[in-house]
């Protein structure tokens, strides 16, 4: 009777673990391949410069114009500082900044999005930028507080892409079928992409609030899911020499590991001359990198920018 007993556990948990090795694999398969078309990153690239340069003047101003950027910035009270430093420097480029938060704060003013769970505050945040700027913006920057971004290089990036067209990109990494855009160096999505992101957050099969498989996936996995699903798939940035434009590490990281492993090219071996995102400063780091990206410049020196990108009205741009 005792080894019918234990014969007939054994087969309970033998059957269980069947069943959850089969539901893993097949929600894997269901979310992560969705049914559509199988697809690499494409790798994108920003403006030729000299090509810009045989633009006229006139139409090159009217190109710098129609890029409008909202940046979504996701902030928490227990770092206030980083807080603080974005609100007091960067974020003053972007056409409009809109900070977000897991709580009310009376600090600063910000979005209260009532929880602490990351997927549900990235789909709040996305929702909420939809519904309220749709109609005033066409590319949506969304960038953790710790993260410094240089709008002025975002913008010149974008100039050759159309934000009718469904665009998601950033710095993009594989995991196994899927390519998802790294949140911690910054994700821009196209007004087209945001629209459709906006309509799948209605479907809890294709993009469930609390996610479906058993192990959790990141926030940012989730939101490439839900994006596969609407036919829009990551793409990674780069300058026209290949090197990446979203950094996930800081310039003093960078600048470390090119002295090591290039150390006789250390500039050209560290990063692009238009990088867009450096992540994981500190509060005082923001400040330097505000005060060597827009306020040291070499006197009698001349910039030949192709392209001018006017502050926002009302700014107190630097």
């Amino acid at each position: 009777m005792m080894t019918e007993g234990t014969s007939f556990m054994k087969g309970v948990m033998l059957g269980g673990m069947f069943c959850l090795v089969f539901t893993f694999f097949a929600n894997t398969k269901m979310r992560g391949d969705s049914g559509l078309r199988s697809h690499e990153h494409h790798h994108l690239k920003a403006p030729n410069k000299e090509e810009l340069l045989k633009l006229p003047e006139a139409k090159r101003m009217e190109l710098s114009l129609t890029i409008r950027v909202l940046c979504l910035i996701m902030v928490t009270p227990k770092e206030i500082g980083y807080w603080a430093s974005a609100v007091e420097t960067w974020s003053k480029h972007c056409d409009k900044a809109v900070f977000y938060s897991p709580e009310n704060i009376k600090v600063f003013q910000s979005v209260s999005l009532e929880t602490e769970d990351k997927w549900i505050q990235y789909r709040k945040a996305f929702k909420h930028a939809y519904e309220n700027y749709k109609d005033n913006f066409n590319w949506f920057f969304l960038v953790e507080s710790t993260t410094f971004a240089i709008i002025e290089n975002l913008k010149f990036f974008l100039l050759n892409k159309d934000p009718e067209q469904p665009f998601y990109v950033g710095h993009t990494v594989k995991s196994g079928d899927l390519d998802y855009v790294e949140s911690s160096s910054g994700v821009v999505l196209s007004i087209e992409a945001l629209e459709r992101l906006y309509r799948v957050f209605d479907d809890p099969v294709k993009c469930p609030e609390k996610g479906s498989l058993l192990w959790k996936m990141s926030e940012e996995k989730e939101l490439a899911v839900c994006l596969k699903y609407t036919g829009v798939f990551a793409d990674n940035a780069e300058d026209d020499e290949g090197k990446e434009l979203f950094n996930s590490k800081n310039i003093n990281t960078l600048i470390g590991e090119a002295m090591s492993n290039k150390p006789n090219e250390v500039v050209e071996g560290c990063c692009s001359d238009v990088a867009i995102t450096f992540h994981g400063n500190s509060p005082n780091h923001m400040h330097v990198m505000m005060y060597g990206v827009y306020r040291l410049r070499p006197y009698g020196h001349t910039f030949n920018d192709a392209l001018i990108f006017m502050p926002p009205v009302g700014s107190d741009n630097d």
